[in-house]
């Protein structure tokens, strides 16, 4: 039961930790971590995929994507840390870049929690249609307007990317197994 007597306890606990004020300690990101990833900020909200892709064309053919962090603050994701080092060398109009290790803090988290879709880009394997052609035709039941020539060539395109893909696993293979190149 309670009485009146409340008025001659002052014991007020003091809280042991203050919400109001907390603060989230910044996430450290070292620059071995992603060496490969840069934070590009400060561009305009209407921008799209497509227009920062169009920025960084020079980088496509060598491996580059982008993963958003917000409007204005996106990843900048390199085949190798020498690219992503030329691409902060290089000074754009409409974005500004740094590395990593110096972006805001959701950019780091956003950096954290998908590490694994963070590995360096790879260049697209050489592919052809004509497998597809192929299944397209014989589910249609149609002749291919393909000519046996163009068809060959086909073919020996995708031989030699096959044959190329197998020395480079040879290679490579050879490299780890400490074989002499110079024999090859």
């Amino acid at each position: 039961m309670l009485s009146g007597n409340m008025k001659n306890r002052e014991s007020i606990q003091e809280p042991i930790f203050d919400y109001y004020n907390h603060e989230v300690p910044d996430i450290d990101l070292s620059d071995c971590e992603f060496p490969h990833v840069i934070e590009i900020y400060d561009f305009p909200q209407e921008f799209r995929t497509e227009d920062l892709l169009r920025i960084f064309c020079t980088y496509q053919k060598k491996g580059f994507d982008i993963k958003w962090v917000d409007d204005t603050h996106a990843l900048g994701v390199f085949s190798s840390p020498i690219t992503a080092r030329d691409a902060l060398g290089s000074k754009h109009t409409m974005v500004k870049i740094r590395p990593l290790s110096q972006a805001t803090r959701a950019a780091k988290a956003k950096a954290r929690a998908y590490a694994e879709f963070l590995q360096p880009a790879k260049e697209r394997p050489e592919t052809s249609a004509a497998l597809a052609r192929r299944l397209v035709i014989s589910a249609l039941g149609v002749r291919s307007k393909q000519s046996k020539t163009e068809r060959e060539a086909e073919l020996k395109k995708l031989q030699e990317a096959r044959e190329r893909k197998q020395l480079e696993a040879k290679q490579r293979e050879d490299i780890w197994e400490g074989r002499d190149q110079s024999a090859v």
